[in-house]
């Protein structure tokens, strides 16, 4: 008996199935490959694999679905002959479904230069206009006509199919279960799509660094599932076009256009450094300003980071806007709030093209160093499809073992990045994401001489902004690594010539009394957003403590300044080294996802407003006392009230148009 006599009817109707839909998708494929591919682009086969893989995961369920309805003995058509009506009409059904699917894929992308994806459900609101404009552009009677012809092909094809096996002897079962076992781990491995921590994710297309072929190779499913959770993620263009004139203002547009609604602005520096210095930018891991040193933390939680500060230009008002790393991360990278609710903007595909100031870095080297995997938050698609030739270095890369779940210790990330960083012939631009300042708390085996445990008691560890002792000791054991990083740092070659800056990507929230700090702080939430701000690099900036209120969105417009780099920032960003900017008068935008608001962090007032109810309240960002009610203050309230808004829906509208220039 050869082998396929041995696999049971159920097994090989399944896997027909299975493969039919395949070809169909492959096809697809090829189709749009053929009719899209940009002129001069060769043949892409990792696309191919790669959409090979998100297709294998779409018939991986459907086999598996069958397999569990076949599960049921009156659905199975090998054990009830009256069930094969059922799978007669049913496989055909979803066959002509997967037609239809790839058939709306094909015009969706023709239409919009996308894949399929849920935002195309917006288009049910206005049914009428929408039928309307289809009529009137594509074949409808022919695609209907065409379909109707497939379905009857369907219909003969798959009937033979199923007889075909029926007829076939059954197989005793007692010789079968160990294939069925194996095949359902098969197909559930082939869900999750790949080795390793995470499941195979949209964001993986665009390792490809290449827009076309990241939408060549995902499937159209896979792109509606992923964008189902974003299909109201929108904005209000006629919200937009009223707060442009304030926002244009605000930002300093070199040439406002409320039509074509431009942001652009563009920096040439006077003279460019003969030697470009290199640029090293850390992002903290939930470094909140208040548990620190240099806000007079009595733990003395970073006392090394308040040395470096003393000796840096330390930005003591500098405030995230929003809370949660993945958010840092985006506001960091592309300028702009991650305004997305409920989930971020890293996670929504439509948002996945931004331009960034880094690519204007053109004669660096590219580093993103990270000691977990990028596949978390789909942070994946945001860095490799948008920063130009990217060396990414995540926990596989690394000598270094993972201590917990987020890969190696933060020590060992970065002496690792110092290692890559050394041998740079090129100037280069780095960023470091640390994550140990995070539960678990983790601190390594390894460092656990050098590094020494501290206890404190529960009631200063409560009044002091601390949960526990596993908490305080990771932000200390944070201070620990920057200065075995920056020790290290300082005996290479390219350390004299470096911009180190370091930022936390958000804060923490902390509802008791801080003593150094206003109630502002506290009753409106602002320890959320809070963070330290260092730009260090001795040989090239004199020490300085800034107090102005600045933002996280404002680091890329700095740095570019300080290397003496020609940009282009279509963000909200502020150059903080621009004197003639008006940096006084410069407001951090903050939305708060969790309480559902949106403000303005200045220096003397903070006003936020209500998304919910519409309250809007206006308190000081310098004392306890109340803010007084008078003509003054009421204009003050009026005129943030009005920018708050044009913020907000500047960001939404940003966020889906601040598309990169190929």
């Amino acid at each position: 008996m050869s082998i396929l006599n041995r696999v049971p009817r159920l097994l090989k109707w399944t896997f027909a199935i299975m493969i039919s839909f395949l070809v169909i998708m492959t096809l697809s494929r090829f189709i749009i490959f053929w009719r899209f591919n940009p002129p001069g682009k060769a043949f892409s086969g990792s696309a191919f694999i790669m959409g090979l893989r998100y297709d294998a995961r779409v018939i991986a369920v459907l086999g598996l679905v069958i397999l569990l309805l076949c599960s049921i003995p009156f659905i199975n058509p090998f054990r009830n002959a009256g069930a094969k009506k059922w799978w007669n009409f049913l496989v055909p059904f979803l066959f002509i479904f997967l037609i239809v699917v790839l058939t709306a894929d094909y015009y969706h992308f023709d239409y919009l230069h996308q894949r399929l994806n849920a935002t195309v459900l917006n288009y049910v609101e206005d049914a009428g206009i929408s039928f309307n404009m289809m009529w009137q552009s594509y074949p409808l009677i022919k695609i209907s006509i065409g379909l109707i012809i497939l379905s009857l092909l369907a219909r003969f094809y798959f009937g033979r199919l199923l007889s075909k096996r029926l007829q076939q002897q059954p197989i005793p079962a007692r010789r079968t279960w160990i294939l069925y076992l194996i095949t359902v781990l098969l197909l559930g491995g082939t869900v999750f799509g790949k080795f390793g921590q995470f499941p195979l994710r949209w964001s993986d297309a665009y390792t490809l660094s290449d827009d076309f072929k990241a939408n060549l190779a995902l499937n159209p499913f896979q792109s509606f599932i992923s964008t189902l959770s974003f299909r109201n993620a929108t904005y209000d263009i006629k919200k937009v076009k009223a707060g442009y004139p304030m926002m244009a203002d605000y930002l300093g547009v070199d040439q406002p256009d409320s039509n074509r609604l431009n942001y652009e602005r563009a920096y040439q520096p006077s003279s460019s450094p003969a030697k470009p210095p290199n640029v090293v930018i850390v992002i903290c891991e939930s470094f909140s300003a208040y548990k620190s040193s240099m806000f007079n933390n009595p733990l003395k939680t970073t006392p090394y980071f308040d040395e470096l500060c003393r000796n840096g230009v330390f930005f003591n008002r500098c405030f995230t806007p929003a809370y949660g790393t993945a958010r840092g991360v985006w506001a960091t990278i592309t300028g702009i709030p991650d305004v997305a609710s409920p989930r971020t903007a890293s996670r929504n595909p439509n948002a996945v093209d931004q331009h960034t100031i880094i690519n204007d870095f053109k004669d660096y080297e590219h580093f993103y160093f990270l000691g977990g995997s990028a596949t978390w938050a789909n942070i994946r698609g945001l860095l490799t499809n948008n920063i130009s030739g990217l060396h990414l270095y995540e926990q596989d890369s690394y000598k270094a073992r993972k201590v917990d779940v987020w890969g190696i210790s933060d020590k060992n990330l970065l002496l690792e990045a110092n290692g890559v960083l050394k041998k740079q012939d090129k100037p280069f631009f780095a960023i470091i994401q640390t994550a140990d300042n995070h539960r678990p708390y983790t601190i390594p085996a390894e460092d656990r001489e050098s590094f020494t445990l501290i206890t404190y008691s529960s009631d200063s560890l409560r009044r002091f902004g601390f949960e526990s002792n596993e908490e305080m000791n990771a932000f200390r054991y944070t201070d620990y690594c920057y200065r075995q990083y920056m020790e290290a740092a300082k005996k290479e070659a390219y350390f004299n010539n470096t911009l180190f800056v370091f930022v936390g990507d958000h804060g923490i929230r902390y509802n008791g009394t801080l003593e150094h700090f206003p109630k502002s702080w506290t009753e409106q939430g602002l320890t959320c957003e809070h963070v330290p701000l260092l730009f260090y690099a001795p040989d090239l900036l004199a020490p300085k403590k800034v107090e102005t209120v600045c933002s996280q969105l404002d680091i890329l417009p700095s740095v570019a300044r300080l290397a003496g780099i020609p940009y282009r920032n279509t963000g909200f960003g502020r150059d903080l080294f621009d004197t003639a900017n008006k940096i006084k008068e410069g407001y951090a935008f903050i939305i708060d996802h969790d309480v559902k608001t949106i403000g303005l962090a200045g220096n003397e007032y903070y006003f936020l407003k209500n998304l919910k109810t519409g309250k809007e309240e206006l308190v000081s960002m310098k004392n306890n006392e109340p803010v007084p009610v008078n003509p003054e203050t009421e204009m003050t309230k009026g005129v943030l009230s009005k920018l708050t808004d044009a913020c907000y829906e500047t960001a939404k509208y940003m966020l889906l148009n601040n598309k990169k220039k190929n």
